[in-house]
This record gives structure tokens, sequence and C-alpha cells, in this order.
């Protein structure tokens, strides 16, 4: 392998749910040399919902295309304040994307909602990944599956979910005709902005990653690619021409969406020919940026969270219940992908913060997190489950809602605002357990994300109540890294990036000197916390599984009462 030059430097996209960010990273060494942020303008937040239906959450594309322009741009001018950068020097561009957000497109890969006919129309948008207006859909799905093509649910956990491809192009044929049938083909936002990047205007010549085909589209090589028409033709008839226009081929990050075409060239101020990546989603280039490895379990940890760890494709890993997919080459070539996550962790702390707003509008997030802090685990007799966005591993279930467990009239909103961090913390145990009891041994934990940067309580409670030490990954912006790494790989040795993934990663990634080892004080409580919330996750997430629940306010109170005699 030819080493990389310093001066050579790739571009990383990160569209995520609120925002996209760019980042321009240093191929030596994953140094960051600018980053670039752009808030969509569009909707709550960037997320177009209506009053009427809180299952609906819709992205504007138009958001997706000024953001990619304004991000790169301003990364670009900031990275020249350093002498040794120029933008001939630019030899890739990375792009992830949140998903499952698939979008209706007409023949020339434009968005619907380009046309003046669907301008205001929400189906005609983006359906965002935590649109689960599809929820009917998936389960009528999930029931076909198991009665048609059980093979197709072996490869997703058992459970076909409302944040998926298939719920929600099947939804729209049932609420919206017009929508559905003026769209030549739908596609994953992760595969629509790298083709618009390379000037596709044929929307067959798209190249869609295996990473949002297989985890949420039933994509599979065992059984030609996507579903058939004939099982697609059950759910709906429409569906047959959906499936007609996708392709039976996919890629990996490590090979080209195309290159960069002279008209967005000019509007970036980059050369023209720049190789792109094929897009992958957020979680999974953030597990690359997080230095993903054979017994790595990386937490991206954002609004919600996703786990992925990866296995040698020729390691014969089981058919793992709950998991968001076991897919081949999905994060890195040459290796499974296995995806799980849970749909609320940082949305979760925000409702408590925002909607709640216990203590009136001035509350912060910094002054809940130092109360909390003082406090001892279970000291304030709250339990929690985390389902605030229904569930994503491993129930597979959107229809389910949060829980609070144990008030009291002298219930503090630090202790509920711990118990809500806890509560993400024993899901993200949950998640860990399923994995090893299925043979995936987790010998090393890395978390990223904003809450892993910046809030040392929860680090410490996910030590705690994971038992496991935490590493926290030293970029700030891991799933723009993935990004930035994956440009690198396109690129090639010969142009001063990497020809593989193993040579990028170790050279590109890192963790944090700090890290987080588990308090053995804390983790014989978290113990006795863990077992009351699997009871709890058992009797309200598993259809007729009969639980004894008398004794769980008991136990949370004998705890609490146990913690505050050992402090006299």
């Amino acid at each position: 392998m030819k080493a990389a030059n310093s001066t050579h430097y790739t571009i990383g996209l990160d569209y995520g749910t609120n925002s996209v960010r760019a980042v321009v990273i240093d191929v030596a060494d994953g140094r960051e040399l600018s980053s670039a942020v752009y808030n969509y303008e569009h909707g709550e937040s960037g997320v177009m919902l209506e009053q009427s239906n809180p299952d609906l959450a819709r992205q504007s594309p138009s958001d997706y295309l000024v953001g990619l322009e304004r991000v790169t741009c301003a990364a670009l001018e900031d990275a020249a304040s350093d002498k040794a950068f120029s933008t001939d020097r630019v030899i890739g561009i990375g792009v992830d994307t949140t998903g499952s957000t698939p979008l209706p497109i007409d023949k020339q890969a434009r968005s619907l909602s380009d046309s003046p006919k669907f301008k205001n129309d929400l189906d005609a948008q983006a359906w965002l990944w935590k649109d689960h207006t599809g929820h009917a859909e998936a389960a009528e799905i999930t029931d076909a599956a198991a009665k048609h093509r059980p093979e197709y649910l072996l490869k997703c956990g058992g459970r076909y979910s409302s944040e998926w491809f298939w719920a929600k192009t099947l939804r729209c044929a049932r609420v919206n005709k017009a929508v559905f049938d003026a769209a030549h083909t739908w596609v994953e936002i992760a595969d629509w902005i790298p083709a618009m990047l390379c000037g596709v205007t044929d929307a067959s010549a798209i190249r869609r990653g295996i990473c949002a085909a297989g985890h949420k589209a039933f994509f599979h090589t065992a059984w030609g690619g996507y579903p058939d028409a004939d099982f697609l033709s059950k759910l709906h008839p429409g569906l047959k021409r959906v499936r007609e226009s996708l392709p039976n081929k996919v890629y990996n990050v490590a090979e080209k969406a195309g290159t960069l075409s002279a008209e967005w060239a000019k509007k970036l101020g980059l050369p023209a020919g720049i190789p792109v990546a094929v897009g992958a989603f957020d979680a999974h280039l953030g597990a690359v940026g997080a230095g993903i490895d054979d017994g790595t379990l990386v937490k991206i940890i954002g609004t919600s969270t996703c786990d992925i760890m990866v296995s040698p494709v020729s390691r014969n890993v089981a058919d793992i219940p709950g998991l968001c997919g076991i897919v081949p080459e999905s994060v890195l070539p040459g290796y499974l992908g296995l995806e799980a996550g849970q749909s609320a962790v940082g949305d979760i702390f925000n409702w408590f913060v925002n909607k709640i707003q216990p203590g009136g509008a001035a509350a912060t997030h910094e002054q809940l997190s130092r109360d909390a802090a003082a406090l001892r685990p279970g000291e304030s007799g709250l339990l929690a489950l985390d389902w605030h966005n229904g569930n994503r591993t491993v129930l597979v279930d959107q229809r389910l809602t949060g829980l609070m467990l144990g008030m009291t009239l002298h219930t503090t909103p630090a202790e509920i605002y711990r118990a809500l961090i806890e509560a993400t913390a024993m899901g993200a145990r949950t998640i860990m357990e399923r994995l090893e009891a299925f043979g995936v041994p987790v010998r090393r934990v890395v978390n990223c994300g904003g809450i892993s940067a910046r809030s040392p309580l929860a680090m410490q409670i996910y030590a705690d109540v994971m038992n496991r030490p935490i590493n926290v990954s030293r970029s700030l912006q891991t799933c723009a890294l993935g990004s930035a790494i994956a440009g690198a790989v396109v690129a090639g040795a010969k142009a001063g990036g990497y020809d593989r993934f193993e040579d990028a990663i170790p050279r590109m990634t890192g963790v944090h000197e700090r890290h987080y080892t588990p308090n053995p004080k804390a983790v014989a409580v978290y113990e006795t916390l863990y077992a009351q919330y699997r009871q709890l996750h058992d009797a309200f997430g598993i259809a007729g599984e009969k639980r004894d629940l008398s004794q769980v306010m008991k136990t949370l109170l004998t705890v609490r009462d146990s913690v505050h005699q050992q402090s006299k």
C-alpha cells in the first residue's frame, strides 16, 4: 500500500435528522481541518410534521441539496486557512444519511416535490426514518412474509419495522394514489444524494447501496436481491411496478457511486471528476469513523441510537431475532454488518427538558445533569422504559410507549432525568445481551456522538449498567469522518488515499484517553434494577408473556431504602 500523503483530503457529508454537516479531513491521520453545519429550513427543527398525525415525519429534499452546497462551501472556505490545503488536493467524497428515509422520484431522478403539483404534498417529500405512519403496513408485511417468505424475516430479526422502506412505500400506495402513481421509483436518500452529486439524471442509473437495501428493504443475494414481484403484489398490486424499477445489483461503500459532476463541481468550487463513494446510513459509517473491527460494539448515540458490529463473512453467524438485519458488506467489505438500536435516546432527554420543562422554561440539560450526578444508583426508587418512540431492538415494535414507575410525592426532576438515562442504558444492555446470546461476543464498546462527548454522567451510567468499560471516539463527528474515510478508500492509494478500509481505519480513527470503568457498587445495584427492567420489558413488550409485576414497585422501594440506609 502506498502511504497516504498528508496533503490529501477528503470530504465527509453527514445528513442527520435536523441538519447536514460537512467535514474536511486529512487523509493521513484523520485530522479534521474544518466543519460546517446547515440546519434544515423546512418544518420543526427540519422535520415536517402533521398536527393530527403524530406518527408522521417528513423532510424536504430541497433542504438536502441547499444544505449540500452551503456546508461544503463553508467547510472548504474554512479549510483554506490551513496553508497546506487546496481544493485540488481533495481526492474523494463520502455521504451518510438517516435511514430508512425513502423518497419518491421521477424517471429523471428528480424528487416529486420539485413538481408544482406535489410541492406542498407531504407524501411527495422524503419519508424520514422516524415516520411511523406505516405501522399497520409493517405488521401486514411481517404476517405476509411469515406465511409466504419466512426466509425474509430471518435476515431482518424476525419482524419488519414501520421505519423501513416497504412499509413506507406500501403506506403511500394506500393513502395517496396520486403520489404513488406519479413516482417512477422510490430511492433511499443515502443513494439519491450521491447520485445528485454525480449528476445522475436517469433513475435507473442510480447506484444503490447494500447498506440501505439489505437492512431496510429485504435485499439478499440468497433470493436474487429485493423481494420478488409476486410477494409484493400480494401486499399491493402497485408494488410490482416499484420492484421492477429496482436493480438486481447493489454496491458497498468501497465502490463508487460515480464522480463529481461539472455542475456540482462549479457550485462547490472543486475539480470535476472526484470519486464519490456509494452512500450508506449514518450509523454504519459512524461505526467506521469510530474504528470498528471484529468484536467491537459501536454505539452511535444521538436522537436515537444505532448499534453496529461486524463479523467476517466466513464466520457462521446465526440469524438473531430482533436485530435490524445481518447483511453482508453493509458496513465493511468482507464482513457481515449487524445492526440494532433504540428508537429514542437523546429525543427522550430533549422531550423531558423541552416539552415537560421541569422547573419551567429555564430548565437545562446541564443543570439536570449536575443534580442527577449527585444521586446514587437506586436512590430515586424510579425505573423507566425507554420506548417513547417505540422499540427498535429487540422487540421491533413502534406501537410501544414510554413508562415511568416508582414515582411518589417526593420525586424530583433530577431523579426522573437520571431514571431516563438509566432506562436507555438498560435498553443498550438488552441489545448487547441479545448479540452475545447468539454467539457474537462484545469485547469492546466504543460510544460516539454528542451525548457520548458531552455527558460523563450518561457514559458512567452506561458503563455501570452494561458492566463494561466504555470508550468514547475521539472524533465528535464520527459519521462524517466515516464518510470521509469511504471517500479516501474509493480514491485509492494511487491517488493518495487507501485501497482498503483495514488500512484507513487504524490511521484515521481513535478513542479518547479518558474512558469509563464500571463501579462495582453501582453495578450491584443496577443488577437488581435491570432484573426489574426486564420484567417490565417482557411483560409489556412480548405478546402472551405472563409476568407477575406485583413486586416491582416494592422492589424499587426496597432498593431505595437500602441506598438511603447505607448513607447514614
